[in-house]
This record gives C-alpha cells, sequence and structure tokens, in this order.
C-alpha cells in the first residue's frame, strides 16, 4: 500500500516534535555537521540501515564534515508519516554523536 501525502498543516505540527527540521521546496530539510568526513560517513551508513528496514531512502548529500538530508515520498507525491519516521529515528541517532546542528 502506498503512503498516503500528509497535508501541509499536519507536517508543520509535526515539525514542532523535530525543530531542526524545516519544511523547503516541499520537503523535510536537515543539515548537520560532524567532525569529520568519517564521522559524517558512519553517520549516513548507519541512516543507511534504518532506511532499508523502512524501505524508504532519502535525498542526502555528503561533502567532507556536512551532510544534507531532503526527505519526501515521491510516490506520494510529497511528505508522508515514512519521511516523518526516518527524521525522528535520524534525531535520536544524532542525539547520540557529538553533532553541530546547522539550520
Amino acid at each position: 500500500m502506498r503512503p498516503a501525502k500528509l497535508e501541509e498543516a499536519e507536517v508543520r505540527r509535526e515539525l514542532a516534535e523535530l525543530p531542526h527540521w524545516s519544511l523547503r521546496s516541499g520537503k523535510l530539510h536537515r543539515e548537520l555537521r560532524f567532525g569529520d568526513f568519517v564521522e559524517a560517513f558512519g553517520f549516513m551508513s548507519s541512516m543507511a540501515l534504518v532506511s532499508e528496514a523502512l524501505n524508504h531512502h532519502p535525498e542526502w548529500s555528503n561533502v567532507y564534515q556536512r551532510v544534507v538530508i531532503e526527505l519526501s515520498t515521491h510516490d506520494a507525491g510529497g511528505i508522508t508519516k515514512l519521511d516523518l519516521e526516518w527524521a525522528r529515528r535520524a534525531e535520536r541517532l544524532i542525539e547520540r554523536a557529538a553533532v553541530d546542528k546547522i539550520a
């Protein structure tokens, strides 16, 4: 079953619990800065396992210590509960790491 696209008002309510995430161009957006490339890549490797478990994969990029994440569900044409769940799991991992939060 295809996940349902959430209304923008619902996404904004959910973002209250994800204060480091924002809504940009119809996607959940988060930027992170790690201590170095190994830490950044380690985070991405850990989240790759989460992505496989959820069968939900982010748009993200990495340049040295910086990771930029954008989440949306292409099949639904917008943000779904899967995107929010992925973001929550990322936040739990981020909380355990020494990460500079970039808005």
